[in-house]
Formats: structure tokens, sequence, C-alpha cells
């Protein structure tokens, strides 16, 4: 780990983004100096300033790949940025983290405006990777699994939990769209990849996905038309567009429901409840 190197990295690119690049507002205090502060970088990161600090100052533990993974996140840095960020952090790249779990900054940028509406981030393998306060009231927070249990596509065969928030007449359909995303990814990865691993898994635990896995189900529109069965606010009848990320096997869906319905108007008040109740935690 190359200390000096790491904080001064770090410094160099805060500095050169501004409030408005991330989606924070600039506020009324002066900035003695241009770019983010120390404070703002950490929220984003989802971590404590002091500990993002400590690194800044060449202090502090050696940073864990998860951390790193996150400050890469929290100040947008590109697949080249943050594999050199892993590099000054002592971890080789890309092989110890998945390249698809970071999230291109232009897919960041459009995130960043969303914070209003039910949005998130998403793999290829049903893996949440960022959630705006709306969506994780929407659907729960998505993004604190481990293991295999950090894909819905696992999630979804193997713990019954995680079909509450969908009305029940739907479950076929869901089983039928999960299985097909997963085919396709396995199709183009192979079995010695992720999906492979999810795949063979699934056919172990589950005879449901084990009998749609044997029809090879073709890939559909995985994210139409939802019906979410929340607890407070009872079922909602929402419409999910999503934007497509390539290069990174990700994609952001946003949430809607139509002006004027009684779904519109539950979808607000939730935006309300998310506002008063949640926030994001520090690590």
């Amino acid at each position: 780990m190359d200390r000096a190197r790491l904080a001064d990295f770090l410094r160099t690119r805060r500095e050169a983004l501004q409030p408005e690049d991330v989606g924070l507002p600039r506020g009324q205090r002066p900035r003695r100096t241009g770019g983010l502060r120390r404070e703002e970088v950490a929220a984003l990161s989802d971590m404590s300033t002091d500990y993002y600090s400590r690194i800044e100052q060449q202090r502090g533990p050696h940073p864990s790949e998860q951390m790193l993974a996150a400050i890469a996140r929290g100040l947008r840095l590109s697949l080249e940025e943050r594999d050199h960020l892993f590099r000054l952090g002592g971890y080789p790249t890309p092989h110890r983290v998945r390249r698809g779990e970071h999230i291109s900054p232009g897919m960041m940028r459009i995130f960043d405006g969303l914070d209003d509406i039910a949005a998130q981030v998403v793999s290829d393998l049903g893996e949440t990777l960022r959630q705006t306060r709306l969506a994780s009231a929407l659907l729960g927070d998505e993004t604190g699994y481990t293991g295999l249990a950090r894909s819905l596509h696992y999630r979804w065969f193997t713990d019954p939990d995680s079909r509450r928030v969908y009305a029940e007449e739907d479950h076929p359909t869901h089983s039928r769209l999960i299985a097909s995303d997963l085919h396709r990814a396995y199709t183009r990865d192979g079995k010695d990849s992720r999906a492979g691993e999810i795949v063979e898994a699934l056919l172990a635990r589950s005879p449901e996905f084990a009998e749609l896995w044997r029809e090879h189900p073709v890939p559909g529109p995985y994210c139409g038309p939802k019906r979410i069965q929340h607890p407070q606010f009872g079922l909602l009848e929402l419409h999910c567009q999503v934007l497509v990320d390539p290069d990174q096997s990700q994609s952001l869906q946003v949430f809607t429901a139509t002006p004027g319905s009684e779904s519109h108007e539950k979808l607000r008040l939730l935006s309300v409840v998310a506002g008063q109740e949640m926030s994001y935690p520090e690590s």
C-alpha cells in the first residue's frame, strides 16, 4: 500500500468534483477551496467522515477492498481510475473485485438526479448496487446482502420473504422472467462464471427453478409493469423503465405510476414518509 500516493490521488479527485457534479446542493457556507469537502465524499461513499479523512491524511487502518470500492463510487471514478485506486491500496485488479460491481460515472450522474424518484442500479445477475431512498422504501433495502444472496435471482427461489413485495398471483410470471434473465447471463458467461455458480446452487436447492431451467427459458422484458405489495400502502401498480449500460452489464431501473392514479398518490405519500424516516447509514 502506497499511503502517500493513495492520499494524494484521493485529494486530487475530490478537488476536481463540484457538488452539482454528484447531485449535492452547493449550500450557503463559503468554500475555502475548490471541489468537494471530505464529509461530502464520506457521505457519498456511505462511511464516516473520520474514516475517510484518515485515509487522506495517511493514517488509520489499511482500507479494505470494499471500502475502496465505496470510495470509487463516491468519487465517480472511471474503471481505469478505480483500478489505479486499488493498485495504490495494495490490491490486484480486476480479479479480486468484479468490474460489474463498479457503476460508471455516466450512470451515477443520471442516478444522482433521481433522488426523489424510485430508482436503482442493478447488475445483470440481479445484484442491487445502489438505491434511492424512495426505492428502498418501496422495495426494501436490497444492497446489504452478501454471498449468493446478493442476487435477487438467487433469493427469489430460496427465500420466501423476497417474494412478499410482489402480488402473489404474479409470482409465476416473475419466476419465469427471473429464470430467463439468469439463463441469458449463463449462456453468455458459461458454467464457470458467477452466473454458473448461482445456477448450480439453485438447481440443487429449488425444484421450481430446476423445472423452469429444463425448459430453456427465453429472455423477456424483465422489468415491465410491476404490481408492488407494500406493507403500509397496499398494492401499487407501477411502470418500470430501464436504461442499460452494456459495458458494465448493469441497468438503471426507474419505477413510476400513472399521474392521477391511486398508485401515483400512494407513491407520493411513500416519498414523504421516506424523506422523514430514512437516511443512509454510516459504515
